[in-house]
C-alpha cells in the first residue's frame, strides 16, 4: 500500500524536524519544505544518518506560484499530499510605534499568506481523495498577544480564524483542519536567550519546564491520524499551562 504523503513547511527547523520524524515513524512519506538549499541538504544528510529517509522540497512559501510548483513536484514524485502541516514562520519583532511596513508585511506574508498558499495548492487533491488533514502551527502569542509582536500575534491569530472557516467548508469532505498553539519550546532559538531571561520565562510555566519539540510532534501525529476524524476547527494549546482560557 502506498504511504500517505505529509508535507511539512519549515520542516528543517527544531519543531519541524520533530514533526517530520514523528510522521515518518507513523508511516508517512514525509516531505520537508525549506528555503535555504545548502542548509536543507545538510539537514537531510543528518536525518539519513539518524535513520530517517526524508524528502525535501524548496518553496518561497510567501509566493503562491512557488508553492504551487513545489506541490506539483511533490505530487509527481510521491502522489497527492494527504497531510499538510503549516509550520514555517518568522519573527520581525518591534513595538508598533517603531515597526516598519516591511516588518509587518514580511511576517504576515510568511506566517499567514503561506497558509492560504499551501492549503489552496493541496485542497483540490484532498477533495478528490475525500480525505485530508491540514494542521496549522500557531502560537501562544496568537492566543494572548505579546508586546512587541503585533505582526506575529496578528498572523498567528489569523491562522486560527482561517482554520475555523476552512474546517466548516471541508467538514463533510473527509478533510479536517486544526490548529496547534505551542508555548515556549526548547529549540535553539529559546536556548540561546540569556539564561536569566530564560529562567524568568520558565518560572511562568506551571509545569516547570519548556516544551520539547516532540511534545508538538505527538499532537501533529495524533491529529493527522485517520481515527482523528471527529476533531476539526479546533485549537489545541500546548503551553504547559502558561495560558489557560
Amino acid at each position: 500500500m502506498q504511504k500517505r504523503v505529509a508535507w511539512v513547511t519549515g520542516g528543517t527547523g527544531g519543531i519541524g524536524t520533530a514533526i517530520c520524524r514523528g510522521l515518518a515513524d507513523a508511516g508517512y512519506q514525509v516531505v520537508a519544505g525549506y528555503s535555504n538549499a545548502e542548509k536543507a541538504k545538510a539537514w537531510q544528510e543528518e536525518q539519513k544518518a539518524a535513520g530517517y529517509d526524508l524528502a525535501i522540497s524548496h518553496a518561497d512559501i510567501a509566493d503562491f506560484d512557488s508553492v504551487r510548483k513545489s506541490f506539483e513536484e511533490i505530487q509527481q514524485q510521491f502522489g497527492a499530499v494527504s497531510v499538510l502541516v503549516n509550520n514555517a514562520g518568522i519573527t520581525r519583532d518591534g513595538m508598533l510605534k517603531k515597526m516598519q511596513p516591511d516588518q509587518w508585511r514580511d511576517v504576515l506574508s510568511t506566517n499567514l499568506d503561506s497558509v492560504f498558499n499551501t492549503s489552496k495548492a493541496c485542497l483540490d487533491a484532498m477533495l478528490e481523495q475525500q480525505y485530508g488533514r491540514i494542521i496549522n502551527i500557531s502560537s501562544i502569542n496568537g492566543e494572548k498577544g505579546q508586546m512587541g509582536q503585533t505582526n506575529y500575534s496578528a498572523a498567528k491569530a489569523g491562522m486560527h480564524g482561517f482554520t475555523k472557516a476552512l474546517a466548516q467548508e471541508t467538514a463533510r469532505k473527509g478533510i479536517t483542519v486544526n490548529t496547534i498553539s505551542p508555548g515556549y519550546i526548547a529549540t535553539d532559538m529559546i536556548m540561546k536567550i540569556e539564561e536569566k531571561i530564560r529562567e524568568s520565562i520558565r518560572a511562568q510555566i506551571p509545569v516547570g519546564r519548556f516544551g520539547e519539540p516532540e511534545d508538538i510532534a505527538r499532537l501533529v501525529v495524533f491529529l493527522a491520524d485517520e481515527a482523528s476524524s471527529f476533531i476539526t476547527g479546533a485549537n489545541i494549546s500546548a503551553n504547559g499551562g502558561q495560558f489557560m482560557h
